[in-house]
């Protein structure tokens, strides 16, 4: 068929068949809804407080500016590149938080040969909070990361890793610097240029301020640190990104997608100031800042989300004065935390892709998948590879890459985007006129808010008008959950205090002169050259609790806040669930519901699958049955039972014949 005989025929089909009018569906819809209000039935009420309406249309981009700019141009919201991910797709950055240097350098480079591109090393809380081991209490050593106090320990961490082509981000959050030091100073000890060296120290005080509640420093000496690594790793690390703006905190507390980027917005934009007073230029310090968002499972709001991000941190940056390169924004993804869950674990496979895709096609520059067993233990090396290959699945089967700004042009996805970014600004201008984000969260407000959405989410959960597949609805009361193979971390505890002890004593060890006299220079010098007195403290054989210790003496006022709620929205069906498996312990069988179906099969079965699915989500065996012909022989099938509780399944018409029989002899029988 020809173009123009295609054409005529369109144009018949046009005449036939007149597109109709938004007034004419509209008018449809609300017969079909006879007399149900429109606003009710079809316009869904998000917890960012934006109403999702059933139908977007052309029409609804009206004014919206950002759709006038390609990829690759700012305010960034199609992507920082004008070929997205085409020739260089996002980095498969996953985490492995074992305790040891030599299972992390195992895993990692196992994993690194199977797909993974980038190393993302998270530390011990121990490490984290500035101490050695052997200061450290029994829990903290190994809990949550690998344990790192010598230049030794992160050798063993990177064995065989090749640092300039292999990005490595550290997740060091407080311990920020002396963790740069014991990098630079095997990057000395390997030969390693500095300037070659790729990723990230991902400092965040007021991250870590939020999600734990206080700080092991104030926070302008925390910026004061900011400010000497970003001076230090302009010229001697310029690939180095040292700050990372997390929205974990808050989106693992509860918070909606409007929150968490309009804190994590606000956050970098106290850095940003922070950074300009204290001489630094906005274009060395804006490309040296990373974004790392949590992932939910609301596809399109989480779409929406991120490429908002890009467009308010370029406005942020452009008001500063900094330049179009500097407007773009690093993006790093992870799967969120708090809708993963325990019971029914495989269904975080399902979770994870769906995240997994959406920081895909809105265009992320790296991402962490969360391993399905996460809430429950270390990975094994089969979570690792289901998690790792979902990245690899998108990139190499879906070809996401091969789209630039795949969610460009949807009118649903765009007009979204707009409204995430309106009412972010919103949230953030409300922050900066508390004083800023640290302001904010001195007097409480971030996490009121949080808490409330959190509340509002959970209420959702326990009616049911959010559904946890496996959790809330469709639970499995049979299954076996995953092994819980956790540390032994007094042993490790011991092992490794051992081990910090042996190395201070060990010749040209920490307890060196040589040592001291760098720590005392750090303790002599000026703010411009901590950074380098640091790296060689660390090169002389100080630990990374040593120089944490001196890097903070002088500033002991310690900052502390009302601290986030971090939890899982299955927690509180995970508590029921605990008391079952308890009371299986304690009696040999879980606590028990006898169904007393009435009549047949069709008259009684939506009641009961209805009460069946809803007392197995707390954990109850529900005994039932084919149905009884008569109130007295189910009274007597529920006595024989022996169950503590029953539920009489049949309909409205029958309920008024059935009950009263049914409960007489039942309460005769057991009163």
């Amino acid at each position: 068929m020809t173009t123009e005989s295609q054409s005529k025929q369109n144009g018949r089909l046009l005449s036939e068949f007149p597109p109709p009018t938004y007034e004419a569906w509209r008018e449809a819809v609300d017969a079909q809804l006879k007399g149900a209000p429109f606003e009710k039935r079809l316009v869904t009420k998000t917890y960012e407080g934006i109403d999702v309406q059933p139908l977007y249309r052309q029409e609804d981009l009206e004014g919206l500016s950002h759709l006038a700019y390609l990829p690759g141009f700012p305010p960034y919201v199609r992507g920082g590149d004008a070929l997205g991910n085409n020739q260089n797709a996002w980095l498969i950055c996953q985490e492995i938080p074992y305790s040891t240097a030599e299972e992390f350098n195992q895993a990692i480079r196992y994993d690194l040969e199977r797909g993974q591109t980038a190393v993302n090393l998270r530390l011990d809380k121990a490490t984290l909070l500035g101490q050695d081991p052997d200061e450290a209490q029994v829990g903290d050593v190994g809990l949550g990361g690998v344990s790192i106090a010598t230049v030794d320990d992160l050798a063993k961490a990177l064995d065989g890793i090749d640092l300039t082509k292999t990005p490595l981000y550290i997740q060091s959050h407080s311990a920020a610097m002396p963790t740069m030091a014991l990098l630079m100073a095997l990057a000395k000890k390997k030969g390693i240029a500095t300037d070659s060296l790729q990723g990230g120290i991902e400092m965040d005080p007021l991250g870590i301020l939020a999600r734990e509640g206080d700080f092991p420093r104030s926070v302008a000496g925390a910026y004061d640190v900011m400010a000497q690594m970003i001076t230090w790793a302009k010229d001697n690390a310029p690939q180095l990104k040292i700050v990372t703006v997390h929205g974990e905190p808050y989106a693992d507390s509860g918070a909606s997608a409007v929150e968490e980027l309009g804190y994590v917005l606000a956050t970098a934009t106290e850095y940003l100031r922070e950074m300009v007073a204290r001489g630094l230029a906005v274009d060395d310090v804006a490309p040296r800042m990373r974004f790392s968002f949590a992932v939910g499972s609301n596809y399109f709001m989480e779409v929406a989300k991120l490429r908002a991000a890009r467009m308010v941190w370029a406005k942020v940056v452009k008001a500063f004065g900094g330049s179009e390169a500097s407007q773009k924004m690093t993006m790093h993804v992870r799967s969120g935390y708090w809708n993963k869950t325990i019971h029914d674990t495989y269904v975080n496979m399902l979770r994870t892709t769906t995240e997994a895709f959406a920081g895909a096609v809105a265009g992320c520059d790296s991402m962490h998948t969360a391993q399905f067993d996460e809430a429950i233990r270390p990975p094994d090396e089969f979570s690792r590879r289901i998690a790792r290959n979902t990245q690899l699945i998108i990139q190499q089967e879906a070809h996401v890459t091969k789209v630039v700004d795949p969610a460009g042009g949807s009118w649903y996805v765009e007009k979204l985007t707009d409204t995430v970014a309106r009412k972010v600004w919103e949230l953030f201008q409300g922050v900066e006129k508390m004083g800023g984000m640290y302001a904010a969260l001195k007097e409480g407000a971030p996490q009121k808010q949080v808490a409330a959405t959190a509340e509002a989410r959970l209420n959702s959960l326990a009616s049911r008008k959010d559904v946890l597949v496996g959790t809330n609805k469709y639970a499995n009361i049979l299954e076996e959950l995953p092994a819980a193979k956790l540390p032994d971390y007094a042993a490790l505890h011991a092992k490794r205090a051992k081990y910090v002890g042996d190395y201070r004593t060990a010749p040209g060890g920490a307890g060196e002169t040589n040592v001291l006299d760098k720590l005392s220079q750090i303790l002599d010098g000026d703010d411009e050259s901590a950074m380098g007195l640091a790296i060689a403290a660390a090169v002389a054989g100080a630990t990374l609790g040593e120089i944490a210790r001196t890097l903070r003496k002088g500033d002991e006022d310690k900052a502390s806040v009302q601290q986030l709620c971090v939890h899982r929205g299955s927690y509180q069906f995970e508590e029921l669930r605990a008391f079952s498996e308890d009371y299986l312990q304690k009696t040999g069988h879980r606590p028990q519901v006898f169904l007393a179906n009435m009549g047949p099969i069709p008259q009684h079965k939506p009641r009961a699958d209805f009460s069946t699915d809803f007392f197995q989500v707390g954990g109850f065996e529900v005994l039932t049955n084919n149905g009884f012909d008569s109130p007295e022989a189910a009274a007597q099938a529920a006595l024989g039972s022996g169950a503590s509780v029953v539920v009489i399944c049949s309909t409205d018409a029958d309920y008024p014949n059935v009950v009263a029989p049914i409960t007489q002899t039942i309460k005769a029988a057991s009163p």
